[in-house]
């Protein structure tokens, strides 16, 4: 019962977003994909896939245990705290923040945890910003 659940409240976000995502106002000079398509595809996928878990439910669904939930609710969490302090700190040290964290959550020793942290949010940084063009949040520091 319990993934047919799941299935509903995942189809239930999947509407939820797509008619959010369909809420966007697009510029007349926006190119041609337009900012709706990469999240109507994700609200699709979303759309699909808990379908196919509220028709075709585990017969003995495995729930983890209460500490792997506690990690759980711990990433999101950090995910959360991500998009708060993104306009904040800044894209460099906001996600090098959060991937150390992320990273040292699986099971990465806490020393690599911040070199693969800061050398992914550089290098997201430098493919982003620097080589695309795109614009990042800045933070106090101007990066």
């Amino acid at each position: 019962m319990s993934d047919r659940i799941f299935g509903a409240v995942g189809l239930l976000i999947a509407i939820v977003y797509a008619w959010a995502t369909l809420q966007i106002e697009e510029s007349f000079l926006s190119d041609a994909v337009g900012p709706k398509t990469f999240p109507l595809g994700i609200a699709v996928i979303l759309g699909l896939a808990s379908i196919a878990i509220a028709l075709k439910p585990d017969s003995e669904p495995e729930w983890p245990s209460l500490g792997r939930l506690a990690e759980i609710l711990a990433a999101v969490v950090v995910m959360v705290l991500y998009a708060e302090f993104l306009p904040v700190v800044g894209f460099l040290i906001a996600t090098a923040f959060a991937t150390t964290y992320l990273t040292w959550r699986l099971d990465t020793p806490p020393l690599q945890a911040v070199l693969i942290g800061t050398l992914t949010s550089g290098g997201i940084y430098v493919v982003f910003k620097l080589i695309l063009g795109l614009s990042l949040a800045s933070g106090p520091f101007g990066f």
